[in-house]
């Protein structure tokens, strides 16, 4: 019984192992494919930023403008050469912390900053102008990297529950072998102490 609660235990946990390996590594593969699209479509929505300013005609003024509207799940913040923040040109980030927080901004360039390297925008030469598009993760992103985690806690809690049914079973079945040995050791004894009031009463009867 033992050998087999620790066979069951061990083939858990090889699977739980498997599965999260195997998460992980799927996980961080999304997450790099995602980090590479999500690159593209911010270096699109800058060149959609530069045809805004330098448009000529209408038609290509409407399509930057619709192609820089599309991007609704990146976040992006606009700086200068020197790194000074643009306010006015921050997307998908929370309007009511920019409000209230006069260091919201400035956090969060730093946070981009560890996360991706800028896409700039030259303006001009002499002197050098240029724009900065610093950008974070999309939730879609961060949703990826925090998956296996939430996998792993899934794991764990089927590990979890698994043995403690495997406990609760072992413990159910000793119960039964012991109720089993005690009905068979109480019928053992019923015969012989059967045969043991029968003699007494007979020397009762031989003394009487």
């Amino acid at each position: 019984m033992f050998q087999q609660l620790y066979t069951g235990k061990t083939i858990l946990f090889l699977i739980a192992l498997c599965i999260v390996i195997g998460t992980i590594f799927y996980s961080q593969y999304l997450a790099k494919k995602i980090a590479k699209d999500e690159t593209h479509k911010v270096e699109i929505w800058v060149a959609a930023q530069n045809t805004i300013l330098n448009a000529t005609d209408q038609t290509s003024l409407e399509l930057a403008a619709r192609i820089s509207s599309e991007n609704k799940d990146i976040p992006i913040i606009e700086t200068n050469e020197k790194d000074s923040i643009n306010p006015y040109n921050c997307v998908n980030l929370d309007s009511a912390e920019i409000k209230n927080n006069p260091n919201y901004l400035t956090e969060k360039l730093a946070e981009f900053k560890k996360q991706n390297k800028p896409i700039i925008l030259k303006i001009s030469d002499t002197p050098y102008t240029a724009n900065k598009y610093y950008y974070g993760e999309s939730m879609l992103q961060k949703e990826v990297r925090y998956y296996p985690l939430i996998q792993l806690i899934i794991v764990g809690l089927f590990i979890t529950i698994m043995l403690i049914a495997l406990r609760t079973g072992y413990k159910s079945t000793q119960n039964r072998l012991w109720a089993g040995m005690a009905k068979k050791t109480a019928h053992q004894l019923g015969t012989p102490v059967s045969s043991l009031k029968g003699w007494v009463e007979m020397l009762k009867d031989r003394k009487g």
